[in-house]
């Protein structure tokens, strides 16, 4: 599977660990959205695109968010229980996210990972260039 294209979107808050999202074209076939580049501790890193893990009402099975205490539609008390397992079945790294797609071998990420930087590189250099030149 080939990298067809990125194209980044950057953020404007320079404060923020969140600095672009990305969208890749795989072998011109396939999108991927959202996924985002995050300044970590030891530099630049993409993390995948993510939803929020919910968990059933046991009284209507609404589908709340992980660590609600109350229901969202029928103001049900969620057991603690429910949310104290959720929580240990999960990796502390997922514990209220699940990635909605990722790569599935560390060579791809790698390769992924690679291209969306780089891409970002650019579109930062563009920008900057673009500004210098005002």
């Amino acid at each position: 599977m080939e990298v067809t294209e990125v194209r980044v979107i950057l953020k404007d808050s320079p404060d923020k660990k969140l600095k672009a999202y990305a969208t890749v074209t795989f072998d011109n076939v396939f999108v991927v959205r959202d996924i985002k580049v995050i300044e970590g501790s030891t530099g630049l890193f993409i993390a995948m695109p993510s939803r929020k893990v919910k968990h059933a009402c046991p009284k209507c099975a609404y589908k709340n968010e992980l660590r609600s205490k109350y229901c969202n539609q029928c103001a049900a008390s969620l057991p603690a229980e429910v949310v104290k397992q959720r929580n240990e079945d999960l990796p502390a790294s997922q514990s209220e996210h699940k990635d909605i797609a990722h790569p599935i071998t560390q060579p791809f990420r790698e390769n992924l990972q690679k291209k969306v930087l780089e891409a970002y590189t650019q579109e930062k250099g563009k920008v900057q260039t673009g500004s210098a030149l005002e």
